[in-house]
């Protein structure tokens, strides 16, 4: 009988000036079982992160040699990896140019443990989930909330001279140039594929299901970062931003008051 294969430590990079919160901050995640690599240094915490396969990147906002925003625009030139920046203020600035250079979560320091450890999880679950196809729909039925076909038109209403267009499969979401593919978890756009994190595919995700529809900000924060309690809507309107850029600016419109929704078109 084959034994039982443990999973394999999470690895986590640390990169940390401070050499009493980067100890107390390694060794309280190495109780909770992670494995911990540290650095002092954002030079050295760019080569550790070519060095080693690392699952997050935990990055203070100041560092010296490189500074934390800086070595996350590197690593966001070279990895999908998750990162989450800790800074010492939770100073707005500090929040918005973090993630605006890619990172997709942050905690303010003094670091609480339980609440570092529970955006961790999220982070890891943002970056390894799967789903499932969408069903087959049944015959004489058709999704209307979702715009999945290529065509508009009715094949009853067809001109007889003309075959109907064929439906996109189940699975692929198809907005104008915009193409969502929900089993291989890939988007492109005008036939180009469009590189996106963990994070921005789930919120765009988040979108593509429910198009047209307003989803208000703590919607996001509870169904794309998976908060149970409350956070920063920064996070949401920052990644948003970066969506933008990545997928055309008309494609994800502002409902002033409300939050944001795709455009169908």
């Amino acid at each position: 009988m084959s034994a039982t294969r443990v999973p394999d430590p999470v690895a986590v990079l640390l990169v940390e000036d401070d050499a009493v919160i980067r100890r107390s901050v390694q060794l309280a995640l190495e109780r909770y079982g992670y494995e911990v690599d540290v650095t002092g240094d954002g030079l050295d915490g760019l080569e550790a992160f070519r060095a080693g396969a690392h699952d997050v990147l935990i990055l203070d906002v100041m560092l010296p040699g490189l500074d934390g925003i800086s070595l996350c625009r590197r690593i966001r030139e070279e990895s999908l990896t998750p990162v989450l920046m800790m800074s010492a203020r939770g100073d707005a600035l500090d929040v918005v140019a973090g993630l605006e250079a890619g990172a997709d979560d942050y905690v303010v320091k003094p670091v609480d443990i339980p609440v570092l450890v529970a955006r961790i999880r999220s982070l890891l679950r943002r970056a390894t989930f799967h789903r499932d196809p969408a069903p087959e729909p049944a015959q004489g039925e058709r999704d209307t909330g979702m715009s999945t076909a290529v065509s508009t038109t009715p094949a009853a209403l067809a001109s007889p001279l003309e075959a109907p267009t064929a439906p996109a499969p189940p699975d692929l979401l198809v907005f104008g140039g915009l193409t969502v593919d929900l089993r291989g978890l890939e988007v492109h756009l005008d036939g180009r594929p469009v590189p996106l994190t963990p994070t921005e595919l789930r919120l765009l995700l988040a979108f593509a299901e429910n198009p047209g529809a307003v989803l208000d900000r703590r919607r996001l924060l509870r169904d794309v970062w998976d908060y149970g309690w409350e956070g920063d809507t920064r996070v949401v309107d920052l990644c948003v931003v970066r969506l933008r850029k990545k997928i055309g600016a008309d494609r994800i419109e502002t409902v002033r008051g409300f939050g944001y929704k795709l455009v169908r078109g």
